[in-house]
């Protein structure tokens, strides 16, 4: 919850304006830099790997139980800095505007970049359409994360990876640092967090804490995972899927 609330609040303080006018007299939100959706989502990944790093030293030196109970705390600190700093993200009020990306390609005119074929062949969509836009937009992200995990697990780190996740002792006995092993996987899986936020907050164009409960954004997640089998990428989506439909 706490890398996916990250990455939500990253995108929309980098996508939207700063508030100005009336609307300033309801917000205390210090900043917004008007950037485009990729810079966001990629602004989402970097920032929440950054932070995992951050909490990786300390925390990865537990194990079991006590590891889980730390995450999840520290998910919370994260979830109540954003409801209570006024300044970063407008604390317990709603942040409000993140734009959707290609919109106006449902909009009265449409996109003036696209081509005549292309526009003329949207032109009956609606802005209620606008879901199956942007459905195509989470598709090809989340394919090429895919990607991209399936050809990291098949590299020589992909072999540490597993290695470490069997038999930690005979991977450090092979010359692996095993501690620099586990931080790595914790920033890459944070990474992905933080781009699901985004992809999240772009959605929903208005967020705020209480969206990134543990229930919603860790456990449910884990559900998922433990659904679709651990350490297989085929089996999250799969378990994303079955999940999410009957949630």
């Amino acid at each position: 919850a706490g890398f996916f609330a990250l990455g939500a609040f990253t995108t929309a303080l980098v996508t939207t304006s700063a508030p100005t006018g009336t609307l300033a007299q309801y917000s205390q939100q210090a900043f917004g830099l008007e950037l485009p959706f990729l810079v966001g989502v990629a602004a989402a990944a970097v920032v929440a790997g950054v932070v995992a790093f951050l909490i990786a030293i300390p925390v990865l030196r537990l194990r079991m139980d006590f590891l889980a109970i730390a995450t999840i705390g520290i998910a919370e600190i994260i979830r109540l800095i954003f409801q209570n700093e006024r300044w970063l993200a407008n604390g317990p009020q709603p942040l409000r505007g993140v734009p959707r990306p290609l919109y106006c390609t449902v909009q009265e005119p449409t996109c003036a970049w696209l081509p005549a074929p292309v526009a003329a062949w949207l032109a009956p969509l609606a802005p209620r359409d606008y879901i199956f836009i942007y459905l195509g937009i989470v598709t090809l992200i989340l394919a090429l994360v895919y990607l991209a995990l399936e050809r990291a697990v098949r590299s020589p780190w992909g072999r540490d990876l597993r290695a470490t996740r069997d038999e930690e002792i005979s991977t450090a006995m092979s010359g692996k640092h095993v501690p620099a092993v586990r931080i790595e996987a914790f920033v890459v899986g944070a990474a992905v967090m933080g781009l699901g936020g985004a992809l999240y907050a772009h959605y929903t164009v208005t967020i705020d804490y209480s969206h990134f409960n543990p229930l919603f954004a860790t456990f449910i997640v884990w559900v998922m995972l433990m659904l679709g089998g651990s350490g297989n990428n085929r089996g999250a989506i799969l378990g994303a899927f079955i999940i999410w439909s009957s949630y």
